[in-house]
């Protein structure tokens, strides 16, 4: 019997007799009903239109509010960054527990695939943190590789992001440079990343992307 990827439970499934005569095939989940029901969903209707965090009403947030705008762009979530979200994050991205990819890899790519943009492409990591933790924690969710679109100026964090404070997210210099053989100008393009926090990492890849000619910019990250 499968275990739960996150608490390692045994996952039992029940196959009804229409299913079995269905001759579909087994779809495992990757993590038990327990552990699922601890991520919680944002809602899209009621979501920040700017930065997708989740709320009562569909309006720009307090955070948004205090953010210059950049044209074509808004930023959508999945999930709310909670507890459980947490402690994922620890074990898959900083632990590079590289099965907890499944955990969430049929809702982002879903999502992906829900958006409908001409291209999609993933925020980068540095060299290091790709020697380091040998996967970029994006690209682990998705099923097809994303165009070549955007590379870090730095070959290694000083400071990771999860260990500034806003103000010092807030001022981080634009951190970013095309790729040389990455063709963006005239396209709708989808950005995608992990985490939207103070927006200014998903920010910074948009304004690149738009300042080279796309003509729009969705950002999707898996938690806000």
């Amino acid at each position: 019997m499968p275990a739960c990827l996150m608490c390692h439970s045994t996952i039992t499934t029940k196959f009804t007799l229409p299913w079995i005569l269905s001759w579909q095939p087994v779809m495992r989940p990757a993590v038990c009903s327990t552990c699922w029901r601890q991520f919680v969903p944002i809602k899209r209707a009621t979501a920040c239109a700017s930065c997708g965090r989740a709320q009562e009403w569909s309006q720009p947030c307090s955070d948004c509010q205090r953010w210059p705008e950049i044209g074509a762009f808004h930023n959508e979530a999945l999930f709310e960054y909670n507890e459980a979200m947490h402690n994922y994050f620890q074990r898959y991205k900083f632990q590079g527990d590289y099965q907890l990819r499944q955990v969430f890899a049929s809702s982002m790519q879903a999502a992906v695939g829900q958006r409908h943009a001409e291209a999609y492409v993933v925020v980068p990591v540095t060299p290091t943190t790709m020697q380091t933790r040998g996967f970029n924690q994006v690209t682990g969710w998705l099923a097809v590789a994303p165009m070549p679109g955007l590379v870090t100026q730095a070959t290694a964090k000083s400071v990771p992001q999860s260990k500034k404070d806003r103000q010092a997210r807030l001022k981080t210099p634009q951190p970013f440079r095309l790729a040389p053989n990455a063709i963006v100008a005239g396209k709708h393009l989808l950005l995608v990343d992990d985490i939207y926090t103070t927006g200014a990492t998903m920010r910074h890849a948009a304004a690149l992307l738009l300042e080279n000619g796309a003509k729009s910019v969705t950002g999707l990250t898996l938690a806000r």
